[in-house]
């Protein structure tokens, strides 16, 4: 053994108790961190011929980078839609590097890990009331996701039109409607060989992200019968806004087509008792994207699909292992090396399954609740102050706001600049209805009204210096 290793293997108790102050010193000061790194030029690295030790590692590691790690996972992160990581989800992330299992079969070989999984994903159902007919299994995040449900949906329609995708390739065109699609979904059309702009784009309602009834029955109806895919929103990202899930379940049982729901973070609406309905209907969609390091607050990358039961057979036959014998029949016994892009993949179930395990539903209903209030609280500050104005009405999490007044469109970015500078309080710009805009999201855990007091002061004290 390299002598280097060896010692470390010695020392691996001593430097693992190091790693841990490390963690519990950044974990301790999340208030303090500036929300916005500060990035120094990186020169060309080297690598040393001789290795330096893991306590040197880490020496060097906290001397060059130390003070550039922000705090993304902190209370007043509200840019994108980034959760932070509960307690018990970082004690399941722990275990699951240490542990290093790798997600494959059921039974007859590798680990217990797929069984964790398997379970984790009935707590996951059980904890968004969604029906047991799903399969689902554990991605990097929503855009694998996405690219998982909608390669499964293309799959399904090669079938319907005479031929295998999976084998043959895309052999003509598919059709792909959606009104405000994430970006995610976009990505995944182009690596499906779909093609991204080939979607056709449904109307939304007026001063909507949700797709307008008529615009979709008018594009179905343009399509003679063929059988298409729908990509429908729960939760888009400037205003979180919701399809109409109950008439297009009433749609699934005229036509033929398969009905994919990207809620990478509005299927936690689904735990509060007071917000539940804007997905009414959800649980007859054929697949679902939902990720787990926005609402469900645990570690990156982590992200999970839900997809019916009986596509099955397309599942298999879109992600199979089909020239590897070692790897047993496929269609004999269940194998989430068949059922998902990646042959190799950690125990991404497992912080997922301590967080669901520790805090249960009711915990999660709080955490979703508390996000909603403050945001709604967020939003009545925008509508009182004078210098700011809502672009749309706060629907669940996320405040959609600009400056006020068309002469201030081009301060916008300066502002969101130099708020963000603050190291207070990080935020993202967005355009809506073609005005440069300012999106809030809140889905931390350990977001409180006193942080939302901050913000508000940073948003003044900025304003006064502009």
């Amino acid at each position: 053994m390299n002598s280097t290793l060896q010692h470390d293997l010695i020392q691996i108790e001593e430097l693992l108790n190091l790693t841990q102050q490390e963690a519990l010193a950044f974990l301790a000061k999340i208030n303090e961190i500036p929300t916005t790194p500060v990035f120094e030029n990186c020169e060309k690295a080297k690598l040393n011929a001789e290795g330096i030790s893991g306590k040197e590692a880490l020496k060097l590691f906290k001397e060059r980078f130390g003070n550039m790690i922000n705090s993304s996972t902190g209370p007043r992160y509200l840019g994108y839609v980034t959760g932070g990581a509960t307690p018990a989800s970082i004690m399941g992330d722990w275990l699951a590097t240490v542990y290093d299992q790798n997600t494959q079969a059921v039974k007859g070989q590798g680990d217990l890990s797929a069984n964790i999984e398997l379970e984790t994903i009935q707590l996951l159902l059980d904890l968004f009331n969604l029906p047991s007919n799903f399969l689902g299994g554990f991605v990097t995040g929503a855009t694998m996701s996405n690219f998982t449900c909608l390669a499964v949906a293309r799959q399904w329609i090669g079938k319907l039109k005479g031929y295998d995708i999976a084998k043959e390739g895309v052999q003509s065109a598919i059709n792909i409607l959606s009104a405000t699609p994430h970006s995610s979904s976009l990505k995944s059309l182009s690596m499906l060989g779909l093609g991204s702009r080939n979607l056709i784009k449904i109307k939304t309602k007026t001063n909507r992200e949700a797709l307008d009834p008529k615009s979709l029955q008018e594009e179905i109806d343009q399509l003679n019968g063929e059988p298409f895919i729908l990509i429908s929103s729960a939760g888009t990202v400037n205003t979180v806004d919701f399809d109409d899930f109950i008439f297009i379940n009433e749609l699934k049982k005229k036509y033929n087509f398969w009905w994919h729901i990207d809620a990478a973070f509005g299927a936690f609406a689904a735990c509060s008792p007071r917000h539940k309905d804007v997905l009414n209907g959800w649980e007859h969609a054929d697949s679902i994207t939902i990720d787990g390091h926005k609402w469900l607050n645990v570690p990156y990358e982590n992200a999970f699909f839900f997809i019916d039961k009986k596509y099955k057979l397309e599942q298999i036959e879109t992600f199979q292992n089909s020239n590897a014998p070692y790897l047993g029949d496929p269609l004999e016994a269940f194998n989430y090396l068949n059922f998902l892009p990646e042959n190799s993949r950690r125990l991404k179930a497992l912080p997922v399954w301590f967080t669901l395990k520790a805090y249960g539903k009711i915990g999660y209903q709080d955490i979703v609740e508390n996000s909603i209030q403050l945001a709604a609280d967020f939003g009545k500050f925008i509508e009182k102050n004078q210098n700011f104005e809502l672009l749309a009405p706060v629907c669940l999490n996320t405040v959609c706001f600009t400056l006020s007044g068309e002469v201030n469109q081009e301060k916008v970015g300066d502002f969101l600049q130099k708020l963000n500078a603050t190291g207070k309080v990080f935020m993202t710009a967005t355009v809506y209805n073609n005005k440069k805009g300012i999106r809030a999201a809140f889905v931390n855990w350990l977001t409180t009204e006193n942080d939302l007091i901050i913000i508000q002061n940073m948003m003044g004290e900025v304003l006064n210096k502009s």
